[in-house]
């Protein structure tokens, strides 16, 4: 179980909040820079600090603040003990280079070396693996060695420096900006003869429910219940087991897809087609193609059984790829009439799911996971904290 009750700080209540940041420094990392023909030499050596070196958030004319205005989308976290902030993290996107940025992590003298930093670290992570950013950066100074110690146990490695940042003898004055990044290395796509993809047994009803909650937790909302949805979907009169499948790699169960009946209904009646949901992979598998993989021989299967279609709500950055269109084009809505990028469809014979349209209904399994049930659920697994991230549905 989590050793801090992390929460979310709000925006509107926790904006300009001031973390004084404070520090004493016994070593430091000295900076130079010496040119050469044809190069440049730059190097880091960490050296004793005498006498040692000391800030306060006094001293600043632009003290460290949450939610600042140059932070768009900044997000933050914190702990509180008796109403009182005694550490906290704040990050935000860097969109364009695909990189989430630790723009504060503070934690309270006399709290610090207790394993808030780690916790409140690990949630930056957590949220990087979540919106598939291809790195965490942050700043730090050349003089902050207790925080670059930190920073280098995290995983985190130089990648940059700015040698004038803050004023022009940084180098002199021993207060050099240094950019420390936490490189997330893209897994590699595993070879189709390492993934056994078949039924779902009896034997790997626990574990593939366990699989789908790791998959999930904390992606849509605080907690998830997808797990629910693949433990009530196998004794539903909609489930279509002929045509789902779990994937198996070294004989664990590292992700499922789960078929089910669905209808088009327009003047003319219902029609029915089929949709997939939970598609899910287990997070230690994310990456190395094992969805794609699924989703091909479940689409072979379904084609070859005479489905007409495929209508699933899903990630619209994924599933294009693998031939989905958003359902607009197939004169398709939701069933209270709506449209939007994660609707979407794949005709599995020609214009199949144009010559009929319509409103999509679901199995009424999707609409009946309660809370009760899958906190009941939960107790069948190792604990697992619920936290708000940005981007959540709820």
């Amino acid at each position: 179980m989590q050793k801090y009750n992390i929460i979310h700080l709000p925006k509107e209540q926790w904006k300009n909040h001031i973390l004084p940041m404070d520090y004493t420094s016994d070593f430091y990392y000295d900076v130079s820079i010496e040119k050469k023909e044809g190069a440049f030499l730059a190097s880091f050596v960490k050296k004793p600090a005498q006498p040692p070196i000391s800030h306060t958030g006094e001293e600043y004319d632009f003290p460290d603040k949450l939610y600042q205005d140059f932070w768009e989308k900044a997000y933050a976290w914190g702990i509180l003990e008796e109403g009182k902030l005694v550490a906290a993290i704040e990050t935000c996107p860097e969109e364009w280079s695909n990189r989430l940025r630790v723009t504060e992590l503070w934690v309270a003298d006399g709290q610090r070396r207790m394993g808030m930093g780690h916790a409140l670290m690990s949630l930056a992570k957590e949220q990087a693996r979540l919106e598939r950013r291809r790195a965490i950066i942050l700043e730090t100074q050349s003089c902050n060695s207790a925080a670059i110690s930190f920073y280098l146990k995290e995983g985190f490695s130089l990648i940059g420096f700015d040698a004038c940042c803050y004023a022009n003898n940084d180098l002199a004055r021993r207060e050099v900006r240094m950019e420390l990044g936490y490189i997330r290395n893209k897994p590699e796509k595993l070879p189709l003869s390492a993934v056994t993809i078949r039924p779902e047994t009896p034997a790997d009803y626990m574990q593939t429910e366990r699989m789908a909650q790791r998959a999930f937790w904390n992606k849509h909302r605080p907690g998830c219940d997808e797990h629910l949805l693949v433990h009530k979907l196998r004794t539903d009169s909609g489930y279509l087991p002929e045509i789902s499948r779990v994937a198996e790699v070294d004989g664990k169960i590292a992700g499922c897809i789960m078929y089910s009946k669905s209808c088009l209904s327009n003047e003319n009646g219902n029609h029915d087609i089929i949709t997939f949901g939970p598609l899910c992979v287990d997070p230690d598998y994310a990456g190395m193609g094992i969805g794609e993989i699924l989703v091909k021989e479940t689409v072979k299967l379904a084609t070859d059984a005479g489905y007409p279609g495929i209508v699933i709500f899903g990630e619209p950055d994924y599933y294009p790829r693998l031939g989905f269109k958003t359902c607009d084009h197939f004169g398709i809505t939701t069933a209270d009439g709506k449209n939007f990028d994660a609707f979407m469809g794949l005709e599995l014979k020609k214009d199949a799911l144009s010559a009929i349209g319509g409103r999509f209904h679901e199995a009424e399994v999707f609409e009946t996971l309660t809370a009760e049930e899958t906190e009941n659920l939960n107790q069948n697994f190792p604990y697992l904290e619920k936290q708000q991230f940005p981007g959540q549905w709820d």
